[in-house]
C-alpha cells in the first residue's frame, strides 16, 4: 500500500480576495505579499506601522485585505516620492 504524502497547503491569492476579506499572517508571508518575516509583521503592527490585526475568534487573528492593500499603496507612493526627490536632486 502506498503511503500518501500530506498535501501542501494552498494559500489564498490576495489578488482574488475582496477588500472586505480577512487574511491570516502565514499566507501574507508565504505568498510573498509581504517582504518580511512573521515576527516583523507583528512588530510593525504593534508599532502602528502596519495595519492592526482583527481578532476573529479566540484562536484566529487576521488582517483586513483592504487595509493591507492601502498600506502597500502608501509604501509604494512613499517610495516613488523618494525616488522623484532623488532624481530631482541629481539635476
Amino acid at each position: 500500500m502506498e503511503t500518501k504524502k500530506p498535501a501542501k497547503p494552498v494559500y489564498l491569492d490576495m489578488d482574488n480576495l475582496p477588500d472586505a476579506a480577512f487574511i491570516r499572517a502565514k499566507p501574507l508571508i508565504v505568498s510573498g505579499v509581504l517582504p518580511f518575516s512573521k515576527a516583523t509583521l507583528w512588530r510593525l503592527a504593534k508599532a502602528g506601522r502596519f495595519p492592526k490585526p482583527v481578532k476573529l475568534s479566540d484562536n484566529v487573528t487576521a488582517w483586513n485585505v483592504g487595509a493591507v492593500r492601502r498600506w502597500q499603496a502608501s509604501m509604494l507612493a512613499a517610495q516613488a516620492a523618494i525616488a522623484d526627490e532623488e532624481s530631482s536632486n541629481d539635476l
